[in-house]
């Protein structure tokens, strides 16, 4: 059967659809804090770090969040970034932050804890080139990702969802436009597109790039101040298009009838929606007025140029946006 999704208004009937197997699950034991998981892919053994709540030793199946580095950075960088370990404590839910395959920097042999890439369909890298035709297919990667995990840490499959930075949110995206029966929602930050660049005019996306099998629901925050992915966009085929243009073309994707609606949220965030949109989703922008290339609220490592906004927490956002939406087969 195709999947969908269920929004709040189906709260009721998605209760009763989980409940069966969630009770069903008592034997699910799962060791609290970091782990590493060996994902087998295309006959090679990559290392991915998922953190696991405390308080779920036991218990029903988790959410999962895959959480996706930016480039030149890595998986348990981006978990520092992103500071998702005390809401997934407090939220219940599995972290998975595998790092790309694609070296940003010279590494022999490979070192998990390097520099690296996604490997964005179609996109260039840093260097200006389009990877080479043996780069690992990082779309089928991470769908194998999402099924180990589920599998061996007793993960949701109905709430499976995608967050990432700059590259990495490039690469959530990606996901979007081709894993919509997979993820319950996607959260990019610093890095929403809606397909790539159209190689003839990187103002707007390619059409036939980003072609979702449903509605997905959409969240994203961005700096306008930021210099690596600008809001008002650029000539470079790895970014192209201004957010408003992302955000509008997801909108449209989504059957979006009314938006954007602009809200402040504090004195430089404003949260754009659009609203009725097809089977209840959503697609949201939190436009961060004197924000940079970081993750709003992050007390991480540097992620990025310019400001760190603290009136906002976009992790904390992310999942009260996230529990809204659930798959369901």
């Amino acid at each position: 059967m195709r999947a969908r999704w269920i929004t709040a208004a189906a709260c009721a009937a998605a209760t009763l659809a989980s409940a069966a197997p969630a009770a069903a699950n008592t034997r699910c034991v799962r060791e609290a804090g970091d782990t590493t998981l060996d994902v087998r892919f295309g006959g090679t053994s990559y290392p991915v770090l998922v953190y696991v709540p405390e308080g779920a030793r036991r218990g029903a199946p988790l959410p999962l969040v895959l959480n996706l580095h930016g480039s030149s950075a890595n998986g348990p960088v981006q978990i520092e970034v992103s500071g998702l370990r005390p809401v997934a404590d407090d939220e219940g839910f599995l972290v998975a932050a595998p790092s790309g395959a694609l070296p940003l920097a010279p590494q022999n042999p490979p070192d998990p804890n390097g520099s690296w890439a996604w490997n964005v369909p179609g996109v260039p890298t840093t260097a200006g080139e389009l990877p080479p035709p043996t780069a690992r297919d990082d779309i089928a990667f991470l769908s194998r990702v999402i099924d180990v995990v589920n599998q061996r840490l007793c993960g949701d499959p109905r709430r499976v969802y995608a967050t990432g930075h700059s590259g990495g949110g490039r690469m959530t995206s990606a996901l979007g436009c081709r894993l919509a029966g997979k993820l319950a929602a996607i959260a990019p930050n610093a890095g929403l597109r809606a397909g790539r660049p159209d190689p003839d005019d990187p103002t707007v996306p390619e059409v036939e790039d980003c072609e979702p099998e449903r509605p997905l629901p959409v969240l994203t925050f961005h700096g306008q101040q930021d210099t690596t992915n600008p809001y008002t966009g650029n000539g470079d085929l790895r970014w192209g298009y201004t957010v408003p243009v992302a955000l509008q073309t997801w909108a449209r994707l989504d059957g979006c009838r009314r938006g954007p609606n602009a809200t402040p949220v504090s004195a430089n965030v404003t949260r754009l929606a659009y609203a009725q949109c097809r089977d209840g989703v959503s697609v949201e922008l939190y436009r961060v007025a004197n924000g940079g290339h970081t993750w709003p609220g992050s007390n991480g490592p540097p992620h990025g140029g310019g400001l760190v906004t603290r009136e906002i927490d976009a992790s904390r956002i992310m999942w009260d946006f996230f529990e809204r939406y659930r798959l369901r087969r």
